[in-house]
């Protein structure tokens, strides 16, 4: 069986803003961005290329996590369009109304249920792939061979530990790494002066971690433009960039209480689902799901 774990957050936002047409509630809240996850998820049911049978959706909620006690820039609630941080909640009540798995996360984050998800369930021999359906560049630490995988639906791409490989130079286990050089404006991560991404990958391919690059560019292995430089940019910040993989860096012991089994999609519950249907005023979303328990 494949398991497909899905980034509920980034589908929020993507929704969100995506150019279609506004949705409001027969209650006159705003829930453009909830239609816009749930049509998605429906899409995602009754793709019979995806034959998804095992599935759960992960949500940041709120947007703080134990990283900002970390450091007091990464990324927080601030600056979200009130219009999208009321529907938080509404997102989660319409994703288990269809009868998906919903993991909402407080003090961890999203990615980190993933990546928890992600280690266990494909160390299960029943599972033949994991799916984590996400562009999320943080999400590339998880991949393993064909056996977790990463999927762009919008971009109808696959990412896998060959995929990074060949794109980058360096494997899995150096997302943070890179992250920490180059940094992560998504997540407020300020990454190091002067390291773009084709020099932090070239530096990476030939040492995968900060601490394996010497103080001394003049002896790198590879090379890169302005080493000396970039060396000494490091040499002088190497606390920042260590705190800075730190948060790149994705847990594996979120508190996600369900097994495998309880990710079976079994159908949407049929009365709460058409209740919810008629709440969101989207009745044509009624008979969408393929099956109904």
């Amino acid at each position: 069986m494949r398991v497909h774990l899905v980034d509920g957050t980034w589908e929020l936002f993507r929704a969100h803003y995506a150019p279609r047409p506004s949705h409001v509630a027969p209650s006159g809240k705003d829930l453009k961005a909830t239609v816009g996850v749930v049509g998605s998820l429906l899409g995602l049911l009754s793709d019979s290329e995806e034959a998804v049978t095992h599935l759960a959706v992960a949500f940041d909620n709120p947007i703080r996590s134990f990283r900002n006690d970390l450091f007091a820039g990464y990324k927080t609630d601030a600056g979200i369009e009130p219009s999208l941080y009321a529907q938080f909640d509404d997102v989660e009540r319409a994703v288990a109304a269809l009868g998906v798995t919903v993991w909402s996360m407080k003090d961890f984050e999203c990615d980190d249920a993933l990546s928890t998800a992600a280690a266990r369930f494909s160390k299960d021999a029943r599972v033949t792939q994991v799916r984590v359906m996400t562009p999320d560049k943080d999400l590339g630490q998880v991949l393993s061979g064909e056996r977790i995988v990463q999927v762009d639906r919008m971009r109808k791409r696959l990412f896998t530990e060959a995929t990074l490989r060949a794109e980058r130079g360096f494997g899995p286990a150096s997302i943070p790494d890179f992250l920490a050089l180059v940094g992560d404006t998504a997540d407020g991560i300020p990454g190091l002066e002067g390291f773009g991404e084709k020099g932090a990958a070239a530096v990476l391919s030939a040492y995968p971690h900060l601490e394996d690059i010497p103080d001394d560019g003049a002896t790198w292995k590879v090379k890169v433009r302005g080493a000396e430089k970039l060396a000494a940019t490091l040499a002088a910040n190497r606390k920042e960039a260590t705190l800075y993989r730190t948060l790149a860096t994705l847990r594996f012991d979120a508190p996600l209480k369900e097994s495998l089994d309880e990710l079976e999609w079994k159908g949407a519950p049929t009365a709460t689902w058409r209740a919810w249907c008629a709440e969101a005023g989207v009745e044509k979303f009624a008979d969408r799901p393929r099956r109904f328990v």
